[in-house]
């Protein structure tokens, strides 16, 4: 829509008597816009106060003008709101970045200057809260800064103490600001969101600040850092000291006792609201049911709960933390639109109550004032601007109902408490009730350190009811008791794990699953209670994202640098927590086995990547780099094929590029050791599978196996290509031919890719003597099985006629047709019976005895037959509808194998 200048200038004057002084006030600016000449306007605007020597009276001249220009703009359609909020935003920077160079200039004037073009005195911090910080500021609205100071840097007179000085330039920033003279005033000063306030000087040294936030800080200080930035006056040590409390925001674990703060805190923003109720004359568009408030505090609670683990949730804005939140899952796509559209809208409206008379007001006027700010805006009349607030306030209100009742929704464990535990226990389907109730009652007798401290104790006896009867309804009761007692004893701390379970209890059902179907994950969690957070998200049941995705995520959690035991540590923290998800998911049968494989695959790769990022980092440093060389991985077994299960190795083979001659290259840097390239590549390599398998603090990540490398155990970790292809052609044995077709390149840039698959392929590719190949293949495989016994009847790896077998099969045919050589064992069998070497019997063969594979490493991870309700789980992962029809399937896709091993290799192959 086209701006209307002229129409907007008339609506000024008739019903804004504010903008109608200032329009008389400056006619200059009044012709810019007449001409719509808006930028031209707040060109002239910036510069209004620019010949003042007065910063007072300078800053109330700019101000007043860029508030007429953006005024008229906006009602002329020239300048959105977004555009309206950030020069106001940054209007305000301007004007506290030039009250702290003013106050203290005023007492030190040789003060020393940063370089141009802020030619700011270090040492004095502005952060920007609130609507400030989010730049989000309104025509009238207060600005709500936090003053530091830093005692090191602050320019002061020797006889000045740091703090006495810093109080001094507070009093005197804020007067410059805040004091209304003939010239008007530029933004009122809210100094009330500093530490303990009631108490606290007007301007806090760093270390206070940072003790108080480390120790003693509230929830809604968290919530009012979510939209903290540094604005003025030193903006680097801002930027350090938001660095700094970063933890304190952004919380990794959740402390559920502060999500239950949080529940109270948006409660509080209805209870608070003393106006009416429904949007008519008084009626709040800030604090009302709907209004502005509940928008920015919608995305605020899901911003604080989901923040600290998601990094893109971190927008200080409101429309784009609610676009990012729907872009996480955690809210519709809906809900950010309507709530967006809403946002934006309600904050033009305000905006008009507030040119007015410059006043600091979101309620609605009545009679004609209403009638007058509505015709401000172009419409007929006040009810026509009142029946559009109530249809936004009735979308943003009945949104913000269901947060309420998302937050504050109860646990009913009272109302089973009230029965009594002896007739809860009594009830329930446990061998020996009477020796269970002792046991539960000595949980809190101080043997366990995680029931230890009043508080534990009170979280855990709020869920304690529901707990006992969520375990005395597992197929195995008493099974499920001592996992339970397991996590209790391997947790350094459960007061959250109790909270969440209390807050999020459709939580409990899926923690049951876990402590009874699947015991690997149980011993996870022992280890790691706080791996339960992961799964308070919505996202927790969707497949991980892409292997660029998953290394991103694994990389430093806010983007900023990290040394090299951290960055360990992070691959280690989100590997951990995508596999513990894959597994829930995987018990709760969200998705296919098979597609779990795959995403566990992408997980390790992933973390392969960032190791070998970290690692070659670190190396680098201590000596140098290889010109034209790189360490290249190529991934082999369940690895290289792209399916893992939750208990596979990490197949590797460590090759590099380029020659072996010549040394690294230190680039003249002292304490840097050069290296001859082999020995190099090798001890890069070493350091990379430690990057992989040795434990730091946040514990283990995979077994690293490196024996399909050239000469086995006995031969170099790391060798050059040629020589690998020299080794291959020349030395390699069958048994390692039929490894190579399972190989894929995981790190490496596109021309040593391409180089090494090249290599790889004219390997496979040679011709081999069928009756050589067949003998040396039946030679190995009863060589296995003389070796590798089956663990038990669901052994889908093992058993004759399982996975082993067809992978038999499908190699011998690849190496002696010279065909289908994809690493992918399903794609390559897909290709062998689409060229008639293979029945088409052997695609679901294949399909369901993987699934089995990944789903029983879980719920059968002995590989025998599993409790009848783990049975049933791991039945319905393979397609089954009970684990008689699985086992029988089974036995007939063995029995394929067998029919096609003896069709091939013109050998018997008994399956039972």
């Amino acid at each position: 829509m086209e701006a209307d200048w002229n129409n907007a200038l008339t609506r000024a004057r008739a019903h804004a008597p504010f903008l109608a002084r200032g329009l008389e006030r400056m006619p200059e600016l009044a012709a810019m816009l007449a001409a719509g000449r808006g930028e031209d306007a707040l060109a002239h605007a910036r510069e209004a106060g620019a010949d003042i020597a007065d910063v007072r009276t300078a800053l109330r001249r700019e101000r007043l003008a860029y508030a007429v220009a953006l005024a008229v703009g906006d009602l002329a359609g020239a300048f959105p709101v977004g555009r309206v909020m950030q020069e106001l935003s940054d209007l305000a920077d301007r004007a506290l970045d030039a009250a702290i160079r003013a106050a203290i200039l005023r007492r030190v004037p040789d003060a020393d200057l940063q370089e141009k073009p802020t030619r700011m005195p270090t040492g004095m911090i502005a952060l920007a809260l609130g609507k400030h910080g989010a730049q989000e500021l309104n025509y009238s609205s207060d600005i709500d800064p936090i003053l530091l100071f830093d005692p090191e840097t602050l320019p002061r007179r020797d006889r000045d103490e740091p703090g006495e000085a810093a109080q001094r330039y507070a009093r005197d920033i804020v007067q410059i600001l805040s004091e209304n003279t003939a010239e008007g005033y530029v933004f009122r000063v809210d100094l009330r969101l500093r530490p303990a306030s009631e108490v606290s000087p007007l301007a806090i040294s760093l270390d206070a600040a940072l003790t108080h936030y480390e120790s003693s800080a509230l929830t809604w200080e968290r919530a009012a850092y979510i939209r903290a930035r540094p604005c003025s006056g030193d903006i680097d040590a801002g930027r350090a000291f938001l660095a700094a409390i970063r933890p304190f925001v952004w919380r990794r674990s959740l402390d559920f006792g502060a999500i239950e703060e949080i529940g109270r805190l948006t409660a509080r923003i209805r209870d608070n609201y003393r106006g009416p109720k429904v949007p008519g004359p008084g009626f709040n568009l800030k604090h009302g049911r709907g209004g502005i408030r509940e928008v920015e505090f919608f995305a605020q609670t899901h911003q604080l709960i989901h923040g600290g683990r998601d990094p893109s949730l971190r927008q200080r804005s409101t429309r784009p933390a609610l676009d990012s939140l729907a872009a996480a899952g955690h809210i519709s796509a809906e809900d950010a639109a309507v709530l967006g559209a809403a946002y934006d809208r309600l904050r033009t409206l305000e905006h008009r109550l507030q040119m007015v008379d410059d006043q600091q007001t979101h309620a609605l006027p009545s009679g004609t004032a209403l009638d007058n700010v509505a015709r401000l805006e172009g419409f007929a009349d006040g009810a026509a601007m009142v029946a559009e607030v109530r249809e936004l306030t009735e979308e943003v209100g009945a949104r913000f109902d269901r947060l309420i009742d998302a937050e504050n929704r109860s646990v009913p464990g009272s109302q089973k408490s009230s029965g009594g535990l002896a007739d809860l226990v009594a009830r329930l389907d446990f061998a020996d009730p009477e020796a269970l109730l002792e046991r539960i009652r000595g949980w809190t007798d101080g043997r366990f350190r995680t029931l230890r401290s009043p508080a534990a104790c009170a979280a855990f006896e709020a869920i304690l009811p529901d707990l006992i009867e969520a375990l005395g309804q597992a197929s195995d009761p008493d099974g499920a008791i001592l996992r339970w007692e397991a996590l209790l004893a391997g947790a350094s701390s459960a007061i959250n794990l109790f909270r969440l379970l209390e807050a999020r209890p459709a939580l409990l059902d899926q923690l049951v699953k876990i402590l009874t179907l699947a015991p690997p994950l149980a011993g996870e969690l022992g280890r790691r209670p706080e791996l339960l957070d992961t799964l308070i998200d919505r996202s927790a049941l969707d497949l991980p994202g892409n292997v660029l995705e998953l290394a991103q995520a694994m990389r430093s959690a806010d983007g900023h640098a990290a040394d090299y035991e951290q960055r360990l540590d992070r691959i280690r923290i989100v590997t951990g927590e995508k596999r513990f998800a894959l597994g829930v998911q995987l018990v709760g049968a969200a998705h296919d086995p098979l597609a779990i494989g795959a995403a566990l695959s992408r997980v390790a790769e992933a973390a392969i990547e960032v190791a070998g990022e970290a690692a070659n980092a670190s190396f680098v440093q201590a000596h140098g780099f290889v010109a034209d060389s790189e360490l290249v991985v190529l991934g082999l077994g369940r690895l290289g094929g792209g399916i893992m299960t939750h208990a596979s190795d990490l197949d590797i083979i460590y090759l590099f590029s380029g020659t072996h001659e010549g040394e690294s290259d230190c680039g003249g840097r002292a304490n840097c050791r050069p290296l001859g390239t082999t020995l190099y590549f090798n001890r890069l390599a070493t350091r990379v599978s430690a990057a992989l398998s040795v434990p730091t603090a946040e514990g283990a990540l995979y077994e690293v196996d490196t024996r399909l490398r050239p000469q086995g155990a006995q031969g170099p970790l790391a060798v050059s290509f040629d020589s690998f292809a020299r080794y291959q052609r020349e030395s390699a044995w069958t048994w390692e031919h039929m490894a190579l077709t399972r190989a894929r390149v995981l790190c490496g840039s596109p021309s040593a890719r391409e180089e090494l698959e090249a290599l790889v392929a004219d390997v496979l590719g040679t011709p081999r003597d069928p009756a050589q190949l067949r003998t040396s293949l039946l030679d190995m495989r009863s060589e296995m099985a003389a070796h590798k016994s089956p663990k038990g009847p669901l052994d889908a790896k093992l058993l004759r006629g399982a996975l082993v077998d067809l992978e038999f099969i499908v190699h011998y045919l690849q190496l002696r047709e010279r065909t289908a050589f994809h690493p992918d064992l399903g794609t390559a069998i897909s290709a062998l019976v689409a060229e008639g070497y293979l029945p088409e019997e052997l695609g679901p063969a294949h399909d369901l005895m993987i699934r089995m594979l990944v789903a029983a490493r879980l719920l059968a991870p002995d590989l025998q037959q599993p409790p009848p309700a783990a049975f049933a789980v791991l039945a319905q992962a393979c397609g089954c509808v009970s684990g008689t029809s699985l086992l029988h399937d089974f036995t007939a896709a063995r029995q394929s194998v067998a029919r096609s091993w003896k069709a091939i290799l013109e050998t018997d192959l008994e399956t039972e």
